[in-house]
């Protein structure tokens, strides 16, 4: 069985870390790159950034923040948010990201995937995929969670998979900040379906929902912030429980 990873997510806000619930109710969370130094030093497998605005207000990832951040920390970044184009996928790996996160740009144009992974590398591609239950149907939603597609959720992971995405990243609005655990069926629906590793995000509020995720789905690894952000769980007591359930991590 491949190892489980723990993954920290900063949410950028005007420079800051933010968090909300729901993806409402924003509020600070505090500097980002004091946080990305202290979850390399707690022992987190990988950092997400994402400039959660960027794509509503019609701009670029804030680069310089990336470059800032990047210089600080030795485990694997993530960056995502406003990348619309293969150029702006280039100005954030220069800016020393080691993988693109992309969102509502590969909604609108999905070669976008491709494209990006012919230039970097599958493993580069990240296709953040934002979901809600509505009606018992998960419906993907782009721009920050505020737009509805309409598109069925395995539907568009599927497709995710044929144009070339290295990984998924699956965030449940339903659960997103409720810490009331991870959204479990539609997790492991995913996971089951496609053959790319799933990250599950949304709702993580205690060891136990860790436990939870890696025993009752596929997903290769749970992200979360607020947790993690105010000290709630510490990174080396999360991996240290899932040790002792024998659950394989990083």
């Amino acid at each position: 069985m491949l190892k489980k990873r723990i993954i920290a997510c900063l949410d950028i806000q005007d420079g800051r870390t933010v968090k909300g619930v729901n993806f409402e109710g924003i509020r600070d969370a505090g500097d980002p790159i004091e946080l990305a130094k202290r979850y390399v030093d707690e022992g987190a497998d990988e950092l997400v950034f994402l400039d959660i605005t960027a794509t509503n207000d019609k701009r670029k990832t804030i680069c310089s923040l990336v470059e800032q951040i990047s210089r600080e920390i030795t485990i694997p970044f993530t960056v995502g948010g406003g990348i619309t184009t293969l150029e702006d996928a280039q100005a954030v790996i220069e800016a020393g990201a080691d993988k693109i996160s992309i969102n509502s740009a590969a909604l609108r144009r999905p070669e976008l995937i491709q494209e990006i992974s012919n230039c970097f590398g599958k493993q580069c591609v990240v296709v953040a995929v934002d979901i809600k239950k509505i009606d018992d149907e998960w419906i993907v939603f782009s721009n920050g969670g505020r737009v509805s597609t309409g598109r069925r959720a395995i539907d568009w992971c599927i497709e995710i998979v044929t144009l070339g995405g290295g990984e998924i990243l699956l965030t449940s609005m339903n659960n997103d900040g409720t810490k009331a655990g991870f959204a479990l069926d539609i997790s492991q629906s995913i996971s089951q379906l496609v053959t790319i590793p799933v990250i599950a995000s949304g709702g993580a509020g205690s060891i136990q929902h860790f436990k939870e995720l890696f025993t009752q789905t596929d997903a290769s690894a749970g992200l979360a912030a607020s947790i993690f952000h105010y000290q709630e769980i510490a990174i080396p007591d999360l991996k240290n429980e899932l040790k002792k359930s024998q659950i394989p991590i990083r």
